[in-house]
């Protein structure tokens, strides 16, 4: 059982505007692979063979049978305790808001509200064309499935080389300013932009709490670091800032 600082529980009980920023780590707990890591997807598959706009261009087949695999296991996977305890918290604070870097849409299905989808959303799709919003389930019984002005579909989900969606990102870095308690969730917050997030609510004033399986580099600047699994971790805050109302 992992020990919760008092000064963060007091810390919390001042608060009003949490931030939940969360990585590919979260999800792990659900079954989904993470990216990176010694058993990360990116160690097995070059991600500029499958996760970029040219490669798609060049074989979309291969690019949707990749994508297709992986919203199987999404679909499958359900939110674990670290998402749960996240859409809990929304019951005890003035502002909760989740920024992540994931694709899975895990936060929205555990009840969290407020989410910024830094990296967009595998349960949509758009025309590469026209750019129509195709959110229901595609046909891929005759090939990649085409749009009715002759447009490919895509996946809703930003690859390298492509810009943040600004909506997102602004939303994210509108919350983190205004945070008062910024939690940094399975993601050692490596890539840029995303990862500036995390310093403009450090430069903000912000308490920034890290919960991750291991030291990462963020580790020395974090006001709390936590180690373990995170639905255990934020499970223990949450009850630790309950039972702290009491008395």
């Amino acid at each position: 059982m992992i020990q919760i600082d008092k000064s963060l529980i007091d810390t919390l009980r001042k608060s009003e505007s949490i931030v939940f920023f969360t990585g590919a780590g979260i999800s792990s707990e659900s079954g989904i692979p993470t990216f990176r890591g010694k058993d990360g997807i990116w160690n097995k598959l070059k991600p500029e063979e499958l996760a970029n706009f040219n490669a798609f261009i060049r074989n979309p087949e291969m690019v949707w049978e990749w994508y297709n695999h992986r919203k199987k296991i999404i679909h499958e996977a359900q939110p674990n305790a670290a998402h749960l305890t996240i859409a809990e918290t929304q019951n005890h604070f003035k502002n909760v808001t989740v920024v992540t870097q994931n694709i899975d849409n895990l936060h929205r299905r555990a009840g969290s509200n407020t989410v910024f989808e830094l990296h967009g959303n595998i349960e949509r799709n758009f025309c590469i064309n026209c750019k129509k919003y195709y959110n229901e389930e595609l046909d891929f019984s005759k090939g990649v499935p085409k749009c009715e002005c002759g447009g490919l579909i895509r996946p809703d989900v930003v690859w390298f080389g492509e810009y943040l969606p600004e909506d997102q990102f602004l939303g994210g870095e509108k919350a983190a300013i205004s945070s008062d308690v910024f939690f940094v969730v399975g993601t050692s917050a490596v890539v840029y932009p995303a990862a500036g997030l995390v310093y403009t609510a450090k430069q903000s004033g912000a308490t920034i709490v890290e919960v991750n399986l291991e030291e990462t580099p963020l580790s020395s600047i974090a006001d709390y670091s936590y180690f373990g699994k995170a639905g255990e971790i934020l499970h223990g805050v949450l009850e630790e800032y309950k039972l702290s109302l009491k008395y």
